[in-house]
């Protein structure tokens, strides 16, 4: 599956610890931290985040506009965006798909009933095809100011998301929503099967943590010099040593970290660009 260019830098990648540590940076142009242009590029996984196998597949010159439009509308229509969540988990979608070639079973999107619906559950539900087969990769996102609470929130999360009945709960939900002509469709319904313990579920799992916060990093710079360098490593490992240290379920836990120069300024680009979209 084809995806977007790479617009973020994997400026840390410590995969000799546990979690893992990615420090994912959006950089500069021209004095100014890349907002505008993070959107943009953003904007770019849309399609693959809120369509089907089958309406990704029939793409072609004659639909492309009304399925992007029709991609733009099933993320949200309101206007109370700042306290939503699918920016984060669209922010986690490419992240995976980027760093670690991903592959997207289902869209959060598709549990939804009705417009607008928030719903609870994993913030993403991908697989990577690995050495020893099929690795079920299930997400968490805090799309959040303060990295402080975001760490607690998510670190509560990870407790409740990987109970025995809350997992059969979802696992039931996604074996109902993966799309039968999905190359991987049997495969990922026969590990998360009923008749399926768990152990053999975890063995074949990874979460991958997703958190954003407002950097003073980022802010204080204004190019992606040496100085600014070491201190984003810097800033990222001393929020990565708060999260390891917390009480964490004893999985495989991949923690992404994306600093941010203003969450409000982000989500509110996003969702001018998603209206724009939307009324194509």
């Amino acid at each position: 599956m084809d995806t977007p260019d790479h617009f973020i830098t994997v400026r840390v990648h410590d995969q000799e610890i546990s979690p893992q540590l990615v420090g994912l940076c959006v950089g500069y142009e021209l004095g100014e931290w890349r907002a505008e242009q993070f959107a943009d590029h953003v904007m770019e996984w849309l399609p693959e985040f809120a369509l089907t196998q089958k309406e990704l597949e029939s793409i072609q010159s004659g639909n492309v506009v009304s399925l992007m439009r029709r991609a733009a509308k099933n993320v949200y229509a309101t206007k109370k965006f700042e306290s939503r969540g699918e920016f984060g988990e669209l922010f986690l979608h490419a992240a995976i798909r980027q760093v670690f070639g991903s592959m997207p079973a289902i869209s959060k999107i598709y549990y939804k009933t009705a417009r607008n619906e928030t719903v609870k559950g994993f913030d993403a539900v991908h697989v990577v095809d690995g050495n020893d087969g099929l690795e079920l990769w299930l997400g968490e996102v805090k799309l959040y100011k303060d990295i402080g609470r975001a760490i607690s929130d998510v670190v509560e999360e990870l407790h409740a998301h990987t109970q025995r009945d809350y997992l059969r709960d979802e696992f039931l939900l996604i074996r109902g929503k993966v799309d039968d002509d999905w190359p991987h469709a049997e495969a990922l319904k026969s590990l998360i099967s009923p008749n399926t313990s768990l152990d053999q579920v975890f063995a074949k799992a990874v979460i991958p943590v997703l958190l954003t916060y407002d950097s003073s990093c980022v802010k204080t710079h204004d190019r992606c010099s040496q100085d600014y360098c070491e201190q984003f490593e810097a800033e990222v490992r001393k929020h990565y040593h708060n999260f390891a240290t917390r009480n964490l379920p004893s999985l495989d836990i991949h923690l992404f970290l994306l600093p941010l120069k203003s969450k409000d300024e982000l989500v509110g680009l996003l969702h001018q660009k998603l209206e724009a979209w939307q009324n194509l």
